[in-house]
């Protein structure tokens, strides 16, 4: 009578044991059931942490998970700010400036304004090509670094902008100077011509002035003898 229950329990009872002790061992490990989910200022905490140790692959997720998960929690602001740029620091221009954008058109009033414009202008200040190549992304810096200056002349990152705008301009200038040289040398005169006075008018005397102006008197005298041969 006492032998039917042992080998039950060993027929059966065992894999059941087993069996219970494997789902209990699963759930104690976390194998089994929900993970947790962080709360939101668990994620805006270690994506400080991973922003200030370099880590700006890990920041971008964690930024980005609170924003997805939590898009009602006071931190979301933040985030979205703090997303923009760990995007910066890790090169990332073209994406950052769209999450700058639009951060500035969420939130206008936004007190960190100044700020945001500033780095719109740097993310095209950083995308500039040499003198030789297409200046969009300098006449783009330009127009975001002067915004600045003329919405908030006053705050501090308008001041740092002065430095940048003068970098711009003298891109802008050496780039005209650049092909008007190029034209005048292929003996497009008239082209040449153009491309100097622009130079001229529309930019300041960075040091390009003196030359550019030789060669205006330049242009015109070989238009002129080409007209008299005409």
């Amino acid at each position: 009578m006492v032998r039917q229950p042992l080998a039950n329990l060993c027929g059966v009872g065992i894999p059941i044991l087993l069996f219970v002790f494997f789902m209990s061992g699963c759930s104690w490990f976390g194998l089994g059931g929900k993970k947790r989910e962080k709360t939101p200022e668990e994620l805006m905490s270690e994506g400080i942490a991973e922003f200030r140790d370099g880590d700006y692959t890990e920041a971008i997720e964690l930024f980005q998970a609170l924003k997805d998960r939590y898009p009602y929690s006071k931190l979301v602001v933040e985030a979205e700010l703090k997303l923009a740029d760990s995007q910066f620091e890790k090169k990332l221009f073209e994406e950052a400036l769209e999450t700058y954008k639009e951060f500035e058109r969420l939130h206008p009033r936004n007190k960190a304004i100044p700020y945001v414009i500033y780095q719109q202008g740097m993310c095209h200040f950083l995308m500039m090509n040499k003198i030789d190549r297409d200046q969009t992304s300098t006449k783009e810096a330009l127009n975001e670094f002067q915004r600045l200056q003329k919405r908030f002349p006053k705050d501090p990152f308008a001041l740092l902008a002065e430095k940048r705008i003068r970098k711009c301009l003298r891109n802008l200038a050496e780039h005209e100077y650049y092909v008007g040289e190029f034209y005048f040398k292929s003996g497009h005169y008239e082209a040449a011509l153009k491309r100097f006075e622009y130079l001229i008018n529309h930019y300041p005397d960075l040091g390009q002035y003196g030359k550019t102006l030789a060669y205006i008197a330049e242009c015109k005298e070989r238009l002129a003898e080409q007209k008299a041969n005409n």
